[in-house]
């Protein structure tokens, strides 16, 4: 006998079904047709389409629309009017922001899985209607999405942000969980939640400021004034375009990135949505598709300074702290603006951004030839500068990147680590007092009970993201861990400093580089140290004098990335020998044969 409710009633009947007793004799599933891989699969989240809708990226690269099964996205009633004042002129109804909790199902869904792996299970594909197959409505992927131990749809059910999808009792076609999804949606109604509650909503209102010269001339004075600003990326128009929502002022504005100027993706023409497409520019897909993986619908800073004549915004963009026009002019994908670079700090860093990807070759830079001028300047240094200096290697990051400390800088480190600990020993920090910002320099206590001086990358939720300035380690800890740093104790340098391994890339991201990099230096033994160009070193061994770029290169971890400066000719032909003596060992990446045939930087393995 079975009591208790209609889940284990059900689970009764599909035991039943499943051994074909008395009346489920002549019983037969529906058959649902995927090909392998397609019932479970783990994938990262690159965008959320709607309430009910996400588009993942599979393991192979492929973008893949799914939806959310069991639930329904909110929308208007039937009769029931958009929020906010009547639409008039060119004024379009934005789902979005118009339909009442539309925006927050939008803002849940996109905080909790965007760029987050989750795991997918597909339920049933739902055919496309009648008339439907021919337009741009193929068949859809119902699937349950689970991320950690949350399943997705009852996270929407039992917030009321989303409702209950109702099947016919004899549709099996339904999500596995569905009893669980229908009791979420019973509690936030009897909790009046969301869609549930008793208040007439209303939507989010925004105004639309993009491509308005009138409202962008109003607001710019006020965001000129208001210096960085946290906003919401909304649509990544092309490399340097993008649409975003600044919360705080409750707009929605276009803005074309500072210091940058990036070729032109495919798009609409002057005939507009009847017309015809114009082809995209040589290296816009690839600008356009770096700026969707880097920012599309992520929580960024933004630092407008100006407005064009028709209404958008210029300015400079952060994410997670990285600078956005320095990454695209970094991985090849944008040339220095400098009409907009000049008026702002960050010239230096993207002339240098520029000169590198030109010497690698990297995106737009292709096919690129230095003039003779260019070249003379470089090779008017003949000889290849040598200044060793011990260091200790304390934190390896990805793309070869290090953290180092200077060896001499010892004594002065452990009197500024001893001044810390008697400051917070002295004056113990009172919990909550310090609300934190980003870009703070600040204390931070580690895992030892310790204070340490840190700096705040990025804030959510009542974490934050930090950098130990003087031990270059990052972390993500609770705001309460974190305290006012006295001034006296700002002004040192950090004591950990970013550099990079000069004359050498990874082949891919996903190679054994950082790992074996990573034995050779940070062993506890102190390493010499040589500034080549810029921010990037060669390493050698203290005791044996082996050189680490050398070494990665013999053991087939790492390729040559050739520079062409007549200093750095001489330690270019003791790399090409040992990756040369690599192929021919087929040690580690060249265990297939040759690879740089297939080492395509347009494909991003370009080492950023």
């Amino acid at each position: 006998m079975y009591s208790g409710g209609a889940d284990k009633l059900r689970a009764a009947e599909r035991e039943a079904k499943e051994k074909k007793i008395r009346i489920w004799k002549n019983y037969e599933p529906a058959q649902i047709n995927f090909r392998e891989g397609e019932k479970h699969y783990t994938a990262k989240v690159v965008e959320i389409n709607n309430a009910d809708s996400i588009t993942v990226k599979l393991a192979s690269g492929q973008l893949k629309k799914i939806f959310i099964s069991g639930v329904r996205p909110p929308k208007l009633a039937p009769g029931e009017e958009a929020a906010g004042p009547p639409k008039t002129g060119k004024e379009k109804f934005r789902p979005i922001y118009d339909i009442p909790f539309m925006f927050e199902a939008r803002e849940f869904l996109r905080k909790k899985l965007i760029g987050q792996k989750v795991d997918v299970t597909l339920d049933y594909v739902q055919q496309p209607r009648a008339g439907e197959a021919e337009r741009d409505f193929p068949e859809r992927h119902c699937c349950s999405v689970v991320i950690g131990d949350t399943n997705v749809a009852e996270a929407l059910l039992s917030r009321g942000l989303a409702s209950i999808v109702f099947y016919r009792q004899d549709d099996e076609q339904r999500p596995s969980n569905y009893d669980v999804l229908l009791a979420a949606e019973q509690k936030a109604q009897a909790g009046k939640k969301g869609l549930h509650g008793k208040k007439t909503a209303t939507g989010f209102r925004v105004a639309d400021v993009s491509g308005d010269t009138a409202k962008a001339k109003a607001f710019l004075p006020g965001f000129q004034r208001a210096g960085k600003q946290e906003a919401i990326v909304e649509y990544v128009g092309s490399g340097s375009r993008f649409r975003i929502l600044i919360p705080k002022s409750s707009c929605v504005v276009s803005l074309i990135l500072a210091g940058v100027r990036c070729p032109k993706g495919s798009r609409m023409g002057p005939a507009g949505p009847n017309g015809p497409i114009l082809p995209a520019e040589e290296g816009g897909e690839a600008a356009l598709n770096f700026s969707k993986e880097l920012a599309a619908q992520r929580d960024v800073t933004v630092e407008i300074s100006d407005m064009d004549k028709v209404g958008n915004f210029i300015g400079w963009m952060f994410v997670e702290g990285k600078n956005v026009s320095l990454e695209l002019v970094e991985a090849g994908h944008g040339s220095v603006n400098h009409y907009s670079a000049e008026r702002s700090p960050y010239l230096s860093a993207l002339e240098k951004a520029e000169a590198n990807a030109k010497a690698r070759k990297l995106g737009i830079w292709a096919n690129f030839v230095e003039s003779e001028a260019e070249v003379k300047t470089e090779d008017d240094h003949s000889d290849r500068s040598e200044h060793y200096k011990r260091v200790m290697v304390v934190e390896t990051l990805p793309n070869l990147h290090f953290f180092a400390q200077n060896v001499e800088d010892g004594p002065k480190l452990e009197a500024l680590m001893d001044n810390v600990r008697q400051e917070f020993s002295s004056n113990p920090p009172l919990q909550g007092s310090y609300a934190p910002k980003r870009g703070d320099v600040c204390a931070a206590r580690f895992s030892d009970g310790q204070w340490y001086r840190a700096k705040v990358e990025a804030l959510q939720g009542g974490k934050a993201e930090i950098l130990y300035l003087d031990y270059g380690n990052r972390e993500s800890t609770s705001v309460g861990n974190l305290a006012l740093l006295p001034a006296s104790l700002k002004s040192a340098e950090p004591f950990a400093k970013e550099y990079g391994l000069a004359f050498v890339r990874e082949h891919t991201e996903d190679s054994d580089a950082e790992y074996a990099f990573g034995v050779l230096v940070k062993d506890g033994v102190p390493v010499l140290l040589n500034v080549e160009y810029g921010n990037s070193v060669t390493l050698l061994k203290s005791d044996t004098k082996a050189d680490v770029a050398k070494t990665l290169i013999t053991d087939g971890q790492v390729l040559l990335d050739h520079r062409k400066e007549r200093r750095f000719q001489k330690i270019m032909e003791e790399y090409k020998d040992a990756q040369e003596q690599a192929k021919r060992s087929r040690k580690n990446i060249w265990r297939y044969g040759d690879i740089t045939a297939d080492d395509a930087k347009e494909f991003g393995m370009s080492g950023r």
